[in-house]
């Protein structure tokens, strides 16, 4: 152990004397095997690959290298280093129109990655206690859902958009696509299509799509106001009045 730290603490100041610049490697081996030729090609070879990574940091990963990648193409111009715009499909954009219009109530709307298009899935009259049923546990999907409840004596009728991302069973390609797609559909929805969109969500199932749940999102509890705070009590016990003069005596005087 001795020969150990002496050999560590020393590794720095030869390195020093010799010429930390004339240096292109260093090696680490604890048998003989480990500093021969192979030995060598072997730390080469671990030096050059790839750092092993979890499933949660390749995405990561991948998703940085999206943000910055741009592409030349003949769509290139919808696509920005803030997202992907793929374009909204005639069926999508007229389903969207009759929302506006309050001719439906619900919208739901996909991506086909393959012609890299936003595609209308269905329309079908949905209330809320149906809308979980609505949310696919397998796939991701884009939500426009009229939300019609009664806010202070008032009736309203509010669209909410949902995002709905089921956690990790859906693969990277589609996490990324929809995450990239996201705003800039919701910014051709509310500007080309005029469509008011009261409150955007995520969620990863249908499960928390509770009306208790929408009411709270639509509409938050206000915080009160921060009351001011009486002057904390001193510590218990008597005590006896602060006198500004001193006694005759108190300043080591006779009386």
């Amino acid at each position: 152990v001795r020969q150990k730290m002496l050999y560590a603490a020393t590794r720095a100041t030869v390195k020093k004397e010799f010429g930390g610049g004339h240096i292109k490697d260093e090696m680490f081996g604890t048998v003989q095997e480990d500093i021969c030729f192979q030995g060598y090609l072997r730390h080469m070879t671990s030096c050059s690959a790839p750092a092993p990574l979890t499933a949660a940091e390749q995405e990561l990963q991948q998703i940085k290298i999206n943000e910055v990648k741009t592409e030349i193409s003949v769509e290139s111009k919808h696509q920005t280093l803030q997202g992907l715009a793929f374009p909204l499909q005639k069926e999508a954009q007229q389903a969207l129109l009759q929302l506006r219009q309050r001719k439906i109530n619900y919208v739901q709307l996909r991506l086909d990655t393959e012609r890299e298009t936003i595609e209308l899935v269905h329309t079908n009259p949905t209330e809320i206690g149906e809308l979980p049923r609505r949310i696919p546990k397998d796939t991701p999907r884009y939500h426009f859902f009229l939300y019609r409840h009664s806010h202070e004596g008032d009736h309203l009728e509010s669209v909410v958009f949902i995002y709905s991302m089921p956690g990790y069973s859906c693969s990277i390609k589609e996490r990324m696509l929809y995450s990239s797609c996201k705003s800039r559909l919701l910014d051709e929805v509310e500007q080309d299509l005029q469509l008011e969109i009261a409150k955007k969500m995520e969620i990863d199932s249908g499960e928390e799509l509770t009306a208790d749940f929408l009411y709270e999102e639509v509409h938050p509890k206000q915080h009160a106001f921060k009351q001011a705070f009486a002057k904390p009590r001193g510590p218990a016990g008597k005590r006896g009045m602060k006198r500004l003069i001193r006694g005759p005596g108190e300043n080591g005087e006779d009386s």
